[in-house]
C-alpha cells in the first residue's frame, strides 16, 4: 500500500455545502493533510479568479486545476499548464450552439478585462445574471460572438435549463468535427441547471490530474479525487483512490467507488480522515 500523496478536489457540490459555503470540517482536514506533506488541489470547472476566493477561505497552499482541467496554476498565480482551444473550432462550435446563444461566452486566459465575453448581460435572467453581476471586471460584450476571437481561447461555455442543454450536447456530438473537442457537461437536476463546458479536445479533470501527478512523479494510487457530478468522471477513473460524495449524481454512484457523506455533513473532511491521512489500499 501506498499513502496518499495528492488529493483531488471538486468545489461546487464536493467541498462546498449547498448553501456554497466551506464547512469548517472540511478547511481543518485539508489543513491537516497539508500540513502531513499531502498536496491537494481544487480542480474544477470554474475559472481561476472565480476559484481563488475558495482558495483563500482554505487558507492552506493548493493547486488550481480550473476550467475543467484545460488551466494548471498555483495559488500565486504562476501558470504550470494551459491547453487552449482553437479560433477556429471555437468559432464553429458557436456556429452549431447558435439557438443556445442566450447562454452562451467565451472564456480566454486573459488578466482581468475581457476574460469572459458575451453578447449581452439581461438583468432578468435569474439563472446567470448574480454570477455575472459579482464578475463584473471580468466581463465584456461582443456581438456577434464570433467577433471576440482575435485569439485562442480557454473554452466555450453555454449554461441554461436541463433540457435545451441536454439538446445543445447532442447537438456538439453530431457536429461533424466533434473529435476536435471535448465536453465537459455539470447538471443540477434539482435545479434545473445545466452547464457545457467545449475545450482543447485532449482536455477533462482527469488528464489535467493525470498531467499533475506525472510531473510530481506520483502513481495513480498515490492519488485520492472526490467528485459529485458527470465533468468529474474521468479524474475519479484515473485517481487510485475515487471517492464519490453522498450527494453524487447516481451515474458515479454505479461505478462502485468509496463513498463518502453528502457536501451538507463535509463529505470531504470524511473522506480526507478515512482515505488519505491513514493508509489505504487502491480501489479496483
Amino acid at each position: 500500500m501506498r499513502r496518499v500523496r495528492l488529493i483531488a478536489l471538486d468545489i461546487d457540490g464536493t467541498l462546498l455545502d449547498s448553501r456554497w459555503e466551506l464547512p469548517e470540517a472540511n478547511r481543518t482536514a485539508i489543513a491537516e493533510a497539508t500540513h502531513r506533506g499531502i498536496e491537494v488541489a481544487l480542480v474544477t470547472g470554474r475559472r481561476y479568479d472565480f476559484a481563488m476566493p475558495i482558495a483563500r477561505q482554505v487558507g492552506c497552499p493548493l493547486t488550481m486545476i480550473v476550467n475543467n482541467g484545460a488551466l494548471i496554476r498555483s495559488a500565486e498565480g504562476q501558470t504550470q499548464l494551459r491547453h487552449l482551444l482553437s479560433r477556429d473550432i471555437a468559432e464553429g462550435v458557436l456556429r452549431r450552439t447558435a439557438l443556445w446563444r442566450d447562454g452562451t461566452a467565451v472564456i480566454f486566459d486573459r488578466p482581468c478585462e475581457n476574460q469572459l465575453m458575451l453578447e449581452s448581460l439581461d438583468p432578468d435572467d435569474t439563472m446567470r445574471y448574480a454570477y455575472y453581476s459579482r464578475n463584473k471586471q471580468f466581463i465584456g460584450f461582443a456581438k456577434p460572438l464570433e467577433t471576440c476571437l482575435t485569439e485562442d481561447p480557454i473554452q466555450v461555455m453555454l449554461s441554461g435549463h436541463v433540457a435545451p442543454m441536454r439538446e445543445a450536447e447532442a447537438a456538439l456530438s453530431d457536429e461533424g468535427f466533434a473529435s476536435r473537442y471535448s465536453v465537459a457537461v455539470t447538471l443540477y437536476e434539482a435545479r434545473d441547471f445545466a452547464m457545457i463546458d467545449v475545450l482543447n479536445p485532449t482536455i477533462s479533470k482527469g488528464f489535467a490530474l493525470a498531467e499533475l501527478a506525472s510531473v510530481r512523479g506520483l502513481a495513480r494510487d498515490e492519488v485520492m479525487a472526490i467528485g459529485d457530478n458527470h465533468n468529474d468522471l474521468e479524474m475519479l477513473r484515473f485517481a487510485g483512490v475515487p471517492v464519490v460524495m453522498g450527494n453524487s449524481v447516481p451515474e458515479l454512484k454505479a461505478f462502485g467507488w468509496h463513498e463518502t457523506l453528502s457536501n451538507d455533513d463535509s463529505g470531504v473532511a470524511a473522506a480526507i480522515h478515512r482515505f488519505a491521512l491513514p493508509e489505504v489500499a487502491p480501489c479496483a
